[in-house]
């Protein structure tokens, strides 16, 4: 591959993606406001540059992993930002988790100036991206999927080109992250009743999981964060009611009535105002127990 490739956002999840490109040999230029995840990237062979704007002008791919909506519009469309100092010709990738909408104007406007555009969210969390496990969700053209394919299956092992729409691949992931709120708060109070019942939390597990209770999410939340009681974010509770708000929003606009992802939204609002916010969202099971006033162990 002999494109230059550029990576915005070095965070929890952009780093770790922006390694495996250097690892597969890529020519990886990178940028993000904070100075050691810099140093960081550079360390592994990156070429740090001093702002998006650099980035943009200096590759052939951009590829960005951000936050918050308002981040990306801003990483994108202010005077500074990439739709403005692109090369014409250019391929922008898009894995942050957006609003809809904000998908469609940014192909729109990238469009208009003779640039590419896709809208690639991913699951799978920090470990995913770490590993290049990630699930990666695909909205654009058909060629422009294919001239990323590449580059996609380098970051991500379940790659989904699902239509010529850029925002299809949000509307599934915010899907997705709809379900993940259910069941990690389902997780939450399962565990929590269970242990006030006296019944000990690696036996509920194990019986869970080879019953109709098994999940995916109760296996990461358990055996990942609340057996080890490690709380270090591999996502979120902030980023997942960010998402839970969006997903909101998209149900809003369709007029679809959450009965349950509606209450979810007050729910993490809640789990996050405890103080759990930067943890992860397994950390909705300390917060009930902080709700019932139960002892942590």
């Amino acid at each position: 591959m002999n494109r230059k490739l550029g990576f915005i956002g070095l965070g929890n999840m952009g780093l770790p993606m922006s390694i495996n490109l250097l690892k597969a040999n890529n020519e990886v230029y990178g940028f993000d406001t904070n100075v050691e995840a810099v140093e960081l990237f550079t360390e592994a062979g990156g070429i740090g540059l001093a702002s998006a704007k650099d980035v943009a002008m200096q590759c052939d791919v951009i590829m960005t992993s951000l936050p918050t909506p308002q981040i990306v519009e801003m990483v994108y469309l202010s005077k500074e930002g990439i739709i403005h100092h692109a090369k014409k010709g250019a391929l922008l990738i898009d894995f942050s988790t957006v609003n809809p909408d904000l998908n469609d104007s940014l192909h729109k406007e990238a469009s208009t100036l003779g640039l590419r555009y896709l809208g690639a969210p991913v699951s799978g969390g920090v470990i995913g991206a770490v590993n290049a496990t990630l699930t990666i969700m695909v909205g654009g053209d058909k060629d422009d999927y294919d001239s990323a394919s590449e580059i996609l299956r380098i970051v991500g092992k379940n790659i989904y080109h699902l239509g010529l729409s850029s925002s299809v691949g949000t509307r599934l992931k915010l899907l997705n992250n709809l379900m993940i709120g259910f069941y990690t708060e389902a997780v939450a109070e399962t565990i929590v009743l269970g242990e006030k019942m006296g019944i000990d939390a690696d036996t509920l597990y194990e019986v869970l999981s080879n019953s109709y209770g098994q999940s995916r999410i109760y296996e990461r939340n358990y055996e990942e964060y609340i057996k080890n009681n490690n709380y270090t974010p591999g996502f979120s509770t902030n980023l997942l009611l960010k998402d839970l708000k969006l997903a909101k929003g998209m149900a809003d606009e369709a007029g679809v009535s959450l009965r349950i992802g509606e209450k979810l939204v007050d729910l993490y609002s809640e789990i996050a105002q405890q103080g759990y916010g930067e943890n992860d969202m397994s950390a909705a099971y300390l917060s009930l127990k902080d709700t019932c006033k139960i002892k942590q162990l």
